[in-house]
């Protein structure tokens, strides 16, 4: 077998940035949950399968701490090396298998270690390789972030999985490459499905799921659905094998996954609170909810925060807006559907975070100004308006401003990569030691601004410019938008709402 064992390798990974890679939001969603862990505020810090090294990047430059990634790609290296050389944070990229890095005897021990998509697309052996890093490499009470595929959720799509894997290798060939191998193959059990597959009518979850597929990069859907290792596992078999490096389930990396009446029928939400067993509660609410993908943190030998240590400590997190306070929608989904959020909990909460320019504010002085509600209906309020992305976490002022020269080199970076990809929605913030959402035209409304630009029309004429000179178009709605008159209305449309509304926010959070 080749150097990538059955991985695909022909495409990069897409440039993605997940915010529960953060060791700040790791600390948050944790201390929620009562959970006490090695100091993470200045962490050292491992990511194992970093991809193009987006997330590893914009923590290593808005963060504190030193900052290892891994992965055994060496296009996802030798991108991830350029982003860090920008950085300047003296990060360390190598270039290993699980098995070389566990070989090595020069890395030291962390304090935190995260693995984004890989835990399910890799071999029982190489989970076994991982686990042996983890047991000899994480400090004792240190954090382990892992996301992976699970049952009941994707079991009906496993079969479907096959049927696309066989069509790509009995019909496509190598030299049609695995992106058109992709889309023929999806082509392909479409039309299954339309030609009264039983299998979809009696499992039309999985033709919903397959239908999704087609609106997402197909470089994705081959590093998802075509590896030769793709192991959809229960929460029970993710937690057996960890607990072989001493890890025990902390807490869900997802914030909303914490508010069990986002995902959960009263009914349901009784027979969770009734079970005391982690493993037995976690696997229940997954078939409650019928979860496909978890993100987790798990602890190398967790500890409890007694009431007081967790109150005091949640006291101290500080927060701030990521949006205009007058765009913020009161409402959140979860596997149940779109909740409305109550208004006379949530809405002092989001006015006292916009008093005094917005800047930010500790748990502490949000007790203050909201008054009229018990903590922990304050503390469950910020953690669902962080998890729907209109709040964010902030570091201490020191680390801000340490940070500063790191995130605006990387931050011009990005926008200058933004001229000709669009596939980077993230810039850095010293604020949140976090990646803050940029859409590619918001991208190209700042690098006009950056050149001296300072009118909504003439950033939306540079944006135009970039964009039709690569024969591009807007999509709005999903629709492509075709004549250069509607592109070019549409693009000062969105430039003026972008210096009104989204502007100040990203020169309050030290972005631009």
């Amino acid at each position: 077998m080749s150097w990538s064992h059955g991985y695909v390798s022909e495409v990069e990974y897409t440039a993605g940035y997940f915010v529960e890679l953060s060791p700040l939001q790791a600390r948050w969603a944790l201390t929620c949950r009562g959970v006490r862990t090695r100091d993470l505020t200045r962490p050292r810090y491992l990511e194992l399968g970093i991809g193009r090294g987006v997330s590893l990047a914009i923590h290593a430059a808005g963060g504190a701490g030193e900052y290892w990634g891994n992965d055994f790609n060496p296009a996802h290296c030798a991108e991830a090396e350029e982003l860090m050389g920008v950085v300047g944070a003296g990060a360390q990229v190598t270039e290993a298998s699980f098995d070389e890095l566990a070989q090595r005897d020069d890395l030291p021990t962390f304090d935190m270690i995260a693995l984004h998509g890989v835990w399910s697309w890799i071999s029982e052996a190489n989970r076994g390789v991982v686990v042996d890093i983890l047991r000899r490499k994480l400090a004792p009470g240190g954090v382990v972030y892992v996301s992976y595929n699970t049952t009941p959720g994707w079991t009906p799509m496993t079969p479907v999985r096959h049927l696309l894997q066989l069509h790509a290798e009995r019909v496509g060939t190598e030299s049609e490459g695995i992106v058109k191998r992709v889309e023929a193959a999806l082509d392909f059990v479409d039309k299954l499905g339309d030609a009264g597959s039983l299998y979809f009518k009696a499992h039309p979850r999985a033709r919903e799921r397959l239908n999704k597929f087609r609106d997402k990069s197909k470089k994705y859907v081959a590093h998802e659905l075509m590896t030769a290792d793709w192991h959809p596992m229960p929460f029970a078999q993710a937690a057996d094998e960890l607990a072989a490096a001493k890890l025990a389930h902390g807490a869900n990396a997802t914030l909303l996954e914490q508010i069990d009446a986002l995902h959960l029928t009263p009914a349901g939400q009784t027979l969770v609170a009734g079970i005391s067993d982690v493993v037995l509660r976690e696997t229940v609410r997954d078939f409650l909810s019928n979860t496909g993908f978890r993100r987790d943190y798990f602890v190398r030998g967790p500890r409890r925060l007694s009431n007081l240590e967790q109150t005091e400590a949640l006291r101290q997190f500080r927060v701030a807006l990521t949006e205009d306070p007058t765009t913020i929608e009161l409402e959140v989904k979860g596997s149940l559907g779109t909740a409305k959020l109550q208004e006379s909990v949530y809405r002092p909460v989001i006015d006292a975070l916009a008093q005094g320019n917005a800047e930010p504010k500790s748990l502490a002085e949000l007790a203050s100004a909201c008054a009229g509600q018990s903590f922990g209906h304050l503390v469950q309020a910020v953690t669902v308006l962080i998890g729907k992305s209109a709040v964010a976490l902030v570091q201490p002022d020191a680390e801000i401003e340490a940070a500063l020269p790191r995130t605006r080199a990387l931050n011009q970076h990005l926008l200058d990569r933004a001229r000709s990809s669009a596939e980077n929605v993230y810039l850095a913030s010293p604020v949140t030691s976090a990646g803050i959402f940029a859409s590619r035209t918001e991208q190209l409304f700042l690098l006009a601004a950056r050149s001296g630009t300072s009118k909504p029309s003439g950033w939306a004429e540079h944006a135009w410019s970039v964009l039709s000179s690569q024969g591009q178009r807007l999509m709005v709605d999903g629709k492509r938008v075709e004549s250069e008159e509607d592109n070019r209305r549409e693009l000062v449309r969105q430039a003026e709402a972008f210096e009104t509304m989204r502007l100040p926010v990203l020169r309050r959070l030290q972005v631009v």
